[in-house]
């Protein structure tokens, strides 16, 4: 709890004293055990994740708040959440099973295309499951000086609480799947997250930069993180493998197509290759704001949005990025299609749907 958030219990609980019932008003009810409250404004409150689920969007943000449209965008309905956490990714490998991360190290899902969501981990349980993992290989490989580091940092995790942010979600199908967060966290499911394995010792990451983003361009895996950090799966070695990248700033998101990745982040800075990640061009984007969503559109062109709500346009084969007219938008946190191709953004402002450049 924040400084201001003690001093202002404080004040209150005196106060309190003399209300009756007021000591029962003021227990303490954790987020995680606090169901989402409906509200009339949510698709108005900040929303921070956007995707597709077969033809209807998905979209999450603050305090558990999950919105789905059928229309495009245009209304909005308000899913049953069982916790109050703030969400920031969501992901549907199908029309109707998605996956839904945040604060606290939430996993949510949903078989039901988003319209009601039940927990499958939170941080509480995330300490426990290093633990156990690399304490059986430790046992295992009594030599290796990798897995009692691992314990340790597993023994951490579970002394810290729940406090361990999730920042995204990426599912191959309805089973396998990795979230990936704070500090290198990563954890994977092979059955649909009813279970779930540490990575940590799978991603070559030895400072522990966050990861912030994971995306499938359609032919390969990657992660983008902290100063630079692009990891992409490597099927042979069962890992993810560092790339080099001439960016020692933060990326903050990953984006493709077959045979083509873009990773975008602080600054303006946009980087692409067309070999894997084994040589980047900067793309120009004329701005000093941070890059932080994207989109394919229609027309195999990358769209993409800052935190101050500007929309660039990438041109072909061109080294610069073309800044679109100025829309009344929002700063921007996530970007998708709708079904009908029509691009809908969400952010601090919540979801607006936008005209097609």
């Amino acid at each position: 709890m924040g400084l201001l958030k003690k001093f202002e219990l404080a004040l209150l609980l005196p106060l309190l004293a003399l209300v009756p019932g007021g000591a029962h008003a003021a227990s303490y009810v954790d987020v995680l055990d606090l169901p989402s409250a409906p509200s009339a404004l949510s698709v108005r409150s900040p929303l921070v994740g956007i995707t597709r689920a077969g033809e209807r969007l998905v979209s999450v943000g603050q305090r558990g708040h999950i919105l789905y449209s059928d229309d495009a965008g245009k209304q909005w309905t308000q899913a049953s959440v069982p916790l109050s956490s703030d969400l920031s990714a969501v992901y549907f490998p199908s029309a109707t099973q998605g996956w839904a991360v945040g604060n606290d190290g939430v996993v949510l899902h949903s078989s039901d295309a988003g319209v009601t969501w039940r927990k499958q981990l939170d941080g509480h349980q995330i300490g426990d499951l290093l633990i156990k993992h690399y304490t059986a290989l430790a046992i295992a490989e009594p030599g290796n000086e990798q897995w009692p580091l691992l314990v340790a940092e597993g023994q951490r995790l579970a002394a810290e609480g729940a406090d361990k942010p999730l920042l995204d979600v990426w599912f191959a199908n309805d089973r396998l799947g990795y979230v990936v967060g704070v500090f290198n966290l990563i954890l994977r499911t092979e059955d649909g997250g009813r279970s779930w394995t540490p990575f940590q010792d799978r991603t070559d990451n030895p400072q522990g930069f966050h990861l912030n983003a994971i995306a499938s361009t359609g032919d390969a895996l990657y992660i983008a993180g902290e100063q630079g950090l692009v990891l992409k799966w490597d099927e042979t070695a069962q890992r993810f493998a560092a790339i080099h990248t001439p960016y020692q700033g933060s990326f903050f998101g990953v984006i493709g197509k077959p045979g083509e990745v873009i990773v975008y982040g602080l600054r303006g800075n946009v980087l692409r290759s067309s070999d894997g990640g084994a040589h980047w061009s900067p793309l120009s984007s004329g701005l000093q704001v941070s890059i932080t969503a994207a989109v394919v559109n229609p027309q195999g062109q990358y769209e993409l949005f800052t935190q101050a709500g500007h929309a660039l346009l990438s041109q072909a084969d061109s080294p610069r990025l073309r800044l679109l007219a100025q829309q009344d938008i929002a700063p921007v946190a996530g970007a998708t299609l709708a079904a009908n191709g029509s691009l809908v953004v969400v952010g601090s402002r919540g979801a607006q749907a936008l005209a097609g450049e």
